[in-house]
């Protein structure tokens, strides 16, 4: 259970970094807020014609009479606007990573290169357009594990007392696990750590990711929050991503810029 305590932490550490750090933090909003007013966009259209949808992928239910058609339609009217908001929750942290690669590269090299005892951070030797594909293709991969748990969760929902109490609360920590997996995958992917071993790594400390991603996929349900909390999030994981990797550190962050055990406050953000 201290690992859930530590995974928290490491949460803790990276919001403080970026505040100590504040271009990065300002350039790291970036793409968050192109990414919030894209799916912001999708979910007002869902809202306003999911109704709409239910209705006409429910022809059988025309003839229903009251209050039942109104019941069942409103039902699933209510899923899909929640699957949606799901969805997004999975999804925003992968296409902001995505659209904002360069910048939250640029952000977790700092954040390693200020707490390596050496001050030096690992590279990647790709080319960007690399690096985007495999970061696509593999938030892909990802994606469809977190849809099929979803399904799963979605279906063990109509089970009477245990769908409306441990069902929410298992759906919470597997988008935790799913949302440190798409954060610490820019750290781990610059030292050339696969997928699949980085779902080994998480799966072999599942308190400490689920310490860290829990309550930030909590936090990202708030509208805007999100937005904030990302370029934090990046270097907390990155921090994460130092412990499971078993690699030391000078002092893990805490210790502010030009102070004894700091690092000097470099503030160069070109990506």
């Amino acid at each position: 259970m201290r690992d859930l305590g530590v995974g928290f932490g490491y949460l803790l550490k990276g919001q403080r970094w970026v505040a100590r750090h504040g271009r990065q933090f300002g350039f790291g909003l970036l793409p968050g807020l192109i990414t919030l007013v894209l799916y912001a966009a999708a979910l007002t259209a869902l809202a306003l014609w999911g109704a709409d949808a239910v209705t006409w992928a429910t022809p059988f239910a025309d003839d229903w009479g009251s209050p039942w058609q109104g019941l069942f339609r409103g039902f699933l009217t209510a899923v899909l606007f929640a699957l949606g908001l799901l969805l997004a929750v999975l999804t925003f942290t992968a296409v902001t990573l995505l659209v904002g690669q360069p910048f939250y590269e640029n952000l977790s090299e700092k954040v390693d290169a200020d707490v390596s005892p050496d001050g030096t951070a690992p590279r990647s030797d790709l080319p960007l357009w690399r690096e985007l594909w495999i970061s696509a293709r593999d938030s892909l991969r990802v994606l469809v594990r977190a849809a099929l748990w979803g399904v799963l969760l979605f279906a063990l929902g109509f089970l009477p007392f245990v769908g409306q109490t441990a069902v929410p609360v298992i759906g919470f920590f597997v988008t935790g696990f799913f949302l440190t997996e798409e954060l610490a995958a820019v750290a781990l992917q610059r030292r050339g750590v696969e997928l699949r071993a980085r779902l080994a790594l998480f799966r072999s400390r599942k308190t400490l990711v689920w310490g860290f991603g829990t309550p930030l996929g909590l936090a990202f349900l708030v509208p805007f929050v999100a937005v904030f909390l990302m370029p934090g999030a990046v270097a907390g994981a990155t921090l994460l991503a130092r412990d499971l990797l078993g690699e030391e550190s000078a002092d893990d962050g805490s210790a502010a810029p030009g102070a004894p055990g700091g690092r000097p406050d470099t503030e160069d953000v070109t990506p």
